[in-house]
């Protein structure tokens, strides 16, 4: 998370100049008790197995959480997410294979429209494929559900999917012009990487009537919390993990729009948007691979945009 920091201008500075409060809702297998995470989490639901007391029995969860807004408190702060001063309101919606039905996202996203206000989430998170093999009737109900959340003032993250090279491999949901949706690209680094997350990130058609995706966030070997932690005479180990996928380049965009907001309460969703996309780096590739290009907070927040 260091080297993704650093990589998108989100500097320390900057992050001292978050005071409003702009949360996060993050729909995915759950969360773990990481010390990184614990004070971040405004309430979880289950509604998978419809447990109580937070749980992340596969991890994904828990390593998307603390890319959007982990503390860093093991590492020094090294590994904190994007946006540390967040809270998060936490669904499971995946079991432990992470895999879930429609119907679990579905409830996700009502409790998560029905709480916005309470606990002023103004983003929604979502690692977790979509479409694929789901029936047209059932894509469709996701659709509208997820413009709900949309119509309701959250502003949608989705992660691209893990399905490319190959044209036209993102989701029919996450090609709707209203979710922002984040493909993966790590600029230079991992270039001589064989399996670097730019190989197999989904591509958008080359005649859609939108950019798809919408910007690109690094997604290889990023090191965040890990749900499998240890503690052993008061001395924790294996803290942090690994993980690799468009699923960690979206919490990176979610992290960076609650900074945004958190830096300038004032901007709607559109503005927020806009610039990101105005201000992102082009990385010469093509429109359908890298959307608007790589995600650049300091540069949204310094004006140039």
């Amino acid at each position: 998370m260091y080297r993704v920091r650093e990589q998108i201008g989100c500097t320390d500075g900057i992050m001292s100049k978050a005071n409003a409060v702009c949360n996060i809702a993050i729909l995915d297998t759950g969360i773990a008790a990481h010390p990184d995470l614990k004070d971040h989490i405004l309430d979880f639901q289950d509604f998978v197995n419809h447990k109580t007391g937070i749980y992340d029995e596969k991890g994904h969860g828990t390593h998307v959480c603390g890319i959007a807004c982990g503390s860093g408190k093991l590492s020094g702060g090294r590994y904190k997410g994007i946006a540390p001063g967040a809270k998060i309101l936490v669904g499971k919606v995946l079991d432990y294979n992470g895999n879930g039905t429609v119907f679990h996202m579905i409830d996700g996203i009502d409790w998560v429209i029905k709480n916005k206000n309470r606990y002023s989430i103004r983003v929604l998170n979502i690692s977790v494929g979509l479409g694929g093999s789901m029936s047209e009737k059932k894509e469709k109900f996701l659709l509208e559900k997820l413009m709900e959340a949309v119509e309701n003032g959250i502003i949608v993250v989705c992660a691209a999917g893990n399905t490319g090279p190959a044209v036209n491999t993102i989701s029919n949901i996450g090609k709707c012009k209203d979710f922002l949706t984040v493909g993966c690209h790590d600029g230079l680094y991992f270039k001589q990487k064989s399996g670097r997350c730019e190989t197999y990130s989904a591509r958008g058609g080359e005649h859609d009537k939108y950019i798809k995706p919408d910007l690109v966030a690094p997604g290889t070997d990023i090191i965040s919390c890990n749900n499998r932690i240890k503690k052993y005479r008061g001395t924790y180990t294996d803290a942090y993990i690994k993980k690799s996928g468009t699923s960690m380049a979206a919490p990176i965009v979610s992290g960076a729009v609650a900074l945004i907001l958190q830096c300038c309460p004032d901007w709607d969703n559109k503005t927020v948007v806009r610039k990101l996309l105005l201000s992102a780096e082009d990385l010469k590739e093509p429109l359908n691979k890298q959307g608007y290009g790589m995600i650049n907070v300091k540069k949204v927040l310094t004006g140039l945009v």
